[in-house]
């Protein structure tokens, strides 16, 4: 036999050989290795860190939603609402409006969003955060800053028929500071905090 083709034959039963043993490797015992791991070690994050409240699923703490009276697109006074979300915070659809900052439908925008926030909370305009007014640049962020909570302490205490002081220190519960104390900015999940609301309404 032509020693061309012996060597073409052994080079070719050598890279299926090869072939073969990376796919079981990379395809098979990686895959089970990292899912493992991760059920074992870390299982909340592998599966979504999901946050519960009567021994059921309401929502990842990693995803924004909308706190809306049922049936309509208007906010539930009942709870903390989180930042404007262009997606619906759909995690499908994430990204920004990209609008600039100098649109002038950007700017409209906010200024009619903060016209209704300070109505809504019975606030000032001054006092209305930007993140009240502006999307995240996923658009389904799930956190909201510390100020924009304390605007909304009043709002959901009476609505709740709760003290606001009592409110005010579950937001003071569920900030979470800088990590490592110098990276981030302080801030608080909004659905951890509902959830807290609700539990203290339950209580009563």
């Amino acid at each position: 036999m032509n020693n061309s083709v012996v060597n073409s034959a052994r080079i070719a039963w050598a890279a299926l050989r090869m072939l073969l043993v990376l796919t079981v490797v990379t395809g098979i015992l990686y895959p089970l290795v990292v899912t493992g791991i991760g059920q074992t070690a870390f299982s909340d994050q592998a599966n979504g860190s999901m946050a519960e409240a009567d021994g059921r699923e309401v929502g990842s703490r990693l995803i924004g939603q909308s706190w809306n009276l049922p049936g309509t697109d208007r906010p539930d006074p009942k709870w903390f609402q989180g930042r404007p979300s262009h997606s619906g915070y759909d995690p499908l659809s994430t990204g920004s409006s990209q609008l600039g900052a100098s649109d002038p439908t950007l700017v409209e925008n906010v200024r009619a969003a903060k016209k209704q926030v300070a109505a809504f909370n019975g606030v000032p305009e001054s006092e209305v955060p930007k993140d009240a007014v502006t999307g995240s640049a996923s658009a389904i962020d799930p956190h909201i800053s510390p100020e924009y909570a304390g605007i909304q302490v009043e709002r959901v205490a009476r609505a709740n028929d709760l003290g606001a002081d009592r409110v005010r220190a579950l937001v003071d519960d569920h900030t979470d500071r800088r990590t490592l104390g110098f990276l981030g900015e302080p801030r608080v999940n909004v659905l951890e905090l509902n959830i807290a609301v609700r539990n203290l309404t339950a209580q009563r």
